[in-house]
């Protein structure tokens, strides 16, 4: 396992002694100087010598992260390893320095005399003769080579250097149509008529049994008991009052609730002067309506007495009863037919749908059934029966039809490609397809629905095309061509981008142009 890495890092000022103090306490790792980032530090090939020797003895071995040509040359010299991150450093293998230093050719020194200054003290090189006139032709020719070069390079970089980036936003709209096609199961699976609009239909079977229960609405009564109590007669005269039994006492807020008295009785002649009476409910306010009237609301006396008396109750009626059972009727047989039909018909299409492919559907008006009989259908109670809930088992035969949708939106796309104005496209990334309108199903099983197709709609642009007629043009006239050319979008015109931006002309070279067509 290699020796872990200890960072290292420099400062300008650091020298070989400041380093080889610092290895002291690094002894056997493997430790990584870094370079500082501003000023230079080691740029001396006997510093690196000296902390390379030192870290030999230490058993250490030393990179270096540096970016300073000089330090990195000395360091290769050595046979440090040299990177520029200390990621780098992490991930890489290190070479083993040497501590001895060799001086080859590119090392040596600047003063030196080059082989041609030597060449006349050479005792076995001819020293030629040369005129002044071929030495001014050697020149010129010199010069001419260093201005072919230089106009080379310049064609390279004005041919070559350039580029530009176009943008363009053709002006969209919206096309929609509206297309009828059959769904006809009596053609084979797979098939389509285009000309025609028809394409094929898959009729699908299950036999499914479902129960629903609902509440009884009916209701039957079976008798009612009055509610009783008690009322006092009060003397508005100095006669004395004789009260019939069966004289009759009513509220008088809402609907009156009627009483009668039980009893025949005299009030004495003296005004203020007052007897209790019993009463009970009439048969038309019997029941619980007659129940807890609290008391003083039971105060009108009805007939030739209302003049001679007053009447109150001093206590709440009560006792009064109403007993009603539910029943079934027919309105919910009917009812229960009905939901029970719908749930059917949901069952069945669960059913269905795992025996279709990936893109068929089942048109959902075409839900049906199609056999219903008499020893399928068990109601649990009969019309006029007590009863609180109805249920019903039910087992039905239902059929559908299903589509493959893919093939009706090929018939409306086909169309709606039709319908595209010359000079325009359309961007297919736009294309919707919705199912509208009524559908409908005929005798032998055939399904008509409306398919509608939309779509962005733009003009039609050749990049290629317009890359040679833009190329060499100056902005101004690139864009000005392009907005009188091109049905573009007036709310965003051309945007054109030159690299680098001190050109202001297009590229020569048309594939030096990127052309970009917007989606709007």
């Amino acid at each position: 396992m290699p020796a872990p890495i200890s960072l290292l890092p420099l400062e300008p000022t650091d020298d070989a002694t400041s380093v080889r103090d610092r290895l002291q306490f690094l002894r056997g790792r493997r430790v990584l100087l870094v370079s500082p980032e501003k000023g230079a530090a080691l740029t001396r090939k006997l510093d690196l010598v000296l902390i390379q020797r030192e870290a030999i003895r230490l058993a250490i071995r030393l990179a270096i992260v540096t970016h300073d040509p000089v330090v990195a040359r000395h360091a290769a010299e050595l046979d440090l390893s040299v990177f520029e991150t200390v990621g780098s450093a992490q991930r890489a293998k290190w070479r083993r320095g040497r501590s001895k230093v060799f001086s080859g050719r590119e090392t040596r020194p600047k003063d030196e005399p080059s082989a041609e200054d030597l060449a006349p003290l050479a005792s076995r090189l001819r020293i030629e003769d040369i005129s002044p006139v071929e030495r001014r032709a050697r020149t010129l020719i010199r010069i001419a080579i260093v201005l072919v070069l230089l106009l080379t390079v310049g064609a390279v970089t004005y041919f070559v250097a350039p580029s530009a980036t176009v943008v363009i936003l053709p002006q969209r709209e919206t096309l929609e149509i509206s297309v009828d096609i059959t769904a006809d199961p009596l053609i084979g699976q797979g098939q389509i008529d285009v000309e025609a609009r028809v394409i094929p239909a898959l009729t699908l079977r299950v036999e499914v049994e479902e129960r629903a229960t609902i509440e009884t609405t009916g209701v039957r009564s079976l008798g009612t008991t009055p509610a009783v109590g008690s009322v006092v007669f009060i003397n508005t005269t100095n006669q004395a009052v004789e009260i019939p039994q069966g004289t009759f006492v009513s509220t008088s807020a809402g609907t009156p609730i009627i009483f009668r008295t039980l009893q025949g009785a005299r009030v004495a002649g003296e005004v203020g002067l007052q007897i209790e009476v019993p009463i009970e409910a009439v048969a038309e306010s019997a029941g619980e309506i007659g129940n807890n009237l609290d008391a003083g609301m039971i105060n009108t006396v009805i007939g030739g007495l209302s003049s001679q008396l007053e009447v109150r109750n001093l206590a709440p009626t009560y006792g009064g009863t109403s007993r009603e059972v539910r029943v079934v009727t027919e309105a919910d047989r009917s009812r229960l037919l009905d939901t029970l039909r719908q749930q059917l018909q949901a069952r069945a299409y669960n059913e269905m749908v795992p025996r279709m492919g990936g893109d068929q559907v089942i048109i959902p008006e075409t839900i049906r059934i199609t056999e219903e009989r008499g020893d399928w259908t068990t109601f649990d109670a009969s019309v006029g029966e007590e009863a609180n809930n109805l249920s019903l088992t039910m087992r039905a035969v239902i059929e559908a039809t299903a589509v493959d949708m893919r093939l009706a939106q090929q018939i409306a796309y086909v169309q709606l490609s039709n319908g595209i104005p010359p000079g325009r496209e359309i961007d297919i990334n736009t294309v919707e397809y919705e199912q509208a309108g009524t559908v409908s199903v005929d005798e032998v099983g055939r399904v008509r629905f409306a398919m509608i197709g939309r779509a962005a709609v733009g003009s039609q642009i050749d990049a290629a095309s317009l890359q040679g007629r833009l190329a060499g043009m100056t902005i101004d006239e690139a864009r000005r061509y392009l907005i009188t050319t091109l049905n573009l979008t007036e709310a965003a015109p051309p945007q054109i981008t030159l690299t680098p931006d001190w050109f202001d002309q297009l590229p020569v070279v048309p594939m030096r142009i990127t052309v970009l067509v917007g989606s709007g």
